[in-house]
């Protein structure tokens, strides 16, 4: 091969590493589509097999860069991240510094979202003053035809037939350029030219230039992105083609995690509806909760309910499994545990005793974990039952200790549960916190580890925040679970129950 030139795949980022090949100049009036020179322009024998060479070599160079920009694509795991390295990568492609994308799946079901890459909230609110139309992602999110290689505005400061008002807003956040493209998914059965014969006018990937074969059904539209330039400017062919492919890939990722984000929302909604909308109010005691979910939902749960002789029931709990059967179960469970806290509360063995009958006879397959307490604020006692669940953990000025109680197994799995009652007295200012499993196991520490994290964040409250139960387990649940772990995705479920004593 003759000596290196610059990088054949124009308006890569130095951010991504393209090997440097020679088709730039091959010929003077080279292809700006393969690099292929003209016929006219061979010279010499070995002239064929240079320009192959040049033509493998950006190939190679292409399905690199692409391999490089998907491999960090499907390293991301939220629509967030997502949406952001659909951003930079695309920015990368066609030489571009800020972009926006905007996820609005055709079908109404969302999440619509935004994101932007350079672009401050302000900037994105003075685009938000232009009518949607008048934009070029605008046009390809309300459904509009637009080409294959996307919508380049080469010059928005010039051309008279844009709206003023774009032209305004361009002029201000300082973007000379536009180059939008769809992100949709479905209609394509594959990248098989329309015309077997346009094979020979390849595209630099190595993809045919006939384009995709669109299923008469069409692609389902998730969004659109758009990539700004600061000086009047246009993506050349080849450009234009790698980020249409990345696109293509790029919405089938998007694809996926707005699944995910689906169910998530639709799991925790239907959770949150089996919880309390919200906690009472009992003279004597303040309440504060905390719950995080998985995307595909579980099965813990927690409760508060006024009690005659202005007592209150509280109880926490845990049904095996995730996913919407779990959820059903769990809510299930919890409407049974308030009846039988009605009609029997102050004997908390003899409400988890005919829970656990109902969970055998109508729960076969299924164990659960609960504690149940009858709490009575003017004394500031609570008397508790367990069923295989973790103990209570009382936070005090003088003293943070674990509460003791009885040794028992999880509901559902002996032939008769029962286990003794026994009484937590508080001082005032106190706080008990009730948990599930899911805050020990989210932790990924053995056992022993995670009950010394707990204990050590409770001790650790700030005694400015002590008053507060809300501030309180809040503090807990960031101290035992840093670096966002309360809301990344588990399969384990989060309750966190704080019970303050006046």
């Amino acid at each position: 091969m003759n000596a290196p030139h610059p990088a054949k795949v124009a308006g890569i980022d130095s951010m991504v590493p393209s090997p440097a090949h020679t088709v730039a100049s091959a010929a003077p009036d080279a292809s700006p589509v393969t690099g292929a020179a003209a016929p006219s322009a061979a010279v010499g024998p070995d002239a064929p097999g240079a320009l192959l060479q040049d033509r493998l070599a950006g190939w190679v160079s292409d399905l690199t860069t692409l391999h490089e920009l998907t491999e960090r694509l499907v390293r991301t795991d939220t629509l967030s991240e997502a949406l952001d390295e659909v951003l930079r990568a695309g920015a990368a492609l066609v030489g571009a510094r800020r972009g926006l994308v905007v996820l609005e799946p055709a079908d109404g079901l969302g999440p619509d979202t935004t994101a932007g890459l350079g672009l401050g909230r302000a900037d994105l609110g003075h685009l938000e003053t232009v009518p949607r139309g008048c934009l070029s992602h605008g046009r390809i999110l309300d459904g509009l035809p637009v080409g294959e290689d996307g919508v380049a505005e080469p010059d928005l400061l010039t051309d008279k037939s844009l709206d003023p008002r774009h032209r305004e807003v361009a002029a201000r956040l300082g973007y000379a350029a536009s180059y939008a493209l769809p992100l949709s998914v479905g209609g394509t059965a594959g990248t098989g030219p329309s015309n077997p014969g346009t094979a020979a006018s390849a595209g630099s990937a190595g993809v045919p230039a006939g384009g995709p074969v669109v299923s008469a059904a069409g692609p389902r539209r998730l969004g659109a992105a758009v990539w700004f330039y600061d000086e009047p400017a246009e993506p050349g062919a080849r450009p234009r083609h790698l980020a249409g492919l990345y696109a293509r890939y790029a919405a089938q990722h998007l694809a996926r995690l707005l699944e995910v984000e689906r169910t998530r929302t639709a799991m925790a909604t239907m959770a949150g509806e089996l919880l309390p909308s919200r906690l009472p109010r009992v003279s004597g005691v303040q309440l504060a909760a905390r719950h995080r979910t998985g995307p595909l939902g579980g099965g813990d749960w927690y409760d508060a309910l006024p009690l005659p002789d202005a007592a209150l029931g509280l109880a926490v709990g845990s049904v095996t499994g995730s996913g919407p059967s779990a959820v059903a179960a769990m809510g299930r469970l919890r409407a049974s545990l308030r009846a039988y806290a009605v009609m029997e509360g102050e004997d908390p063995v003899a409400v988890l005793s005919d829970l656990e009958l109902l969970l055998r006879l109508t729960e076969p397959a299924r164990s659960a974990t609960a504690l149940f307490g009858y709490c009575e604020p003017a004394l500031r006692r609570i008397t508790l039952a367990g069923a295989g669940h973790s103990p209570p953990l009382l936070v005090g000025e003088r003293r943070t200790e674990f509460v003791e109680t009885s040794v028992s197994a999880p509901l559902g799995m002996l032939a008769c549960w029962e286990a003794p009652s026994v009484e937590l007295q508080a001082e005032p200012g106190e706080t008990v916190l009730l948990y599930t499993d899911g805050l020990l196991h989210r932790t990924g520490d053995p056992a022993d580890r995670a009950f010394a994290r707990l204990h050590a964040a409770a001790a650790g409250v700030p005694r400015a925040v002590r008053h507060d139960p809300d501030a309180v387990a809040e503090h807990v649940l960031r101290t035992v679970l840093p670096g966002g772990k309360a809301e990344a995705d588990s399969a384990e479920d989060v309750v966190l129950l704080a019970i303050r004593f006046a």
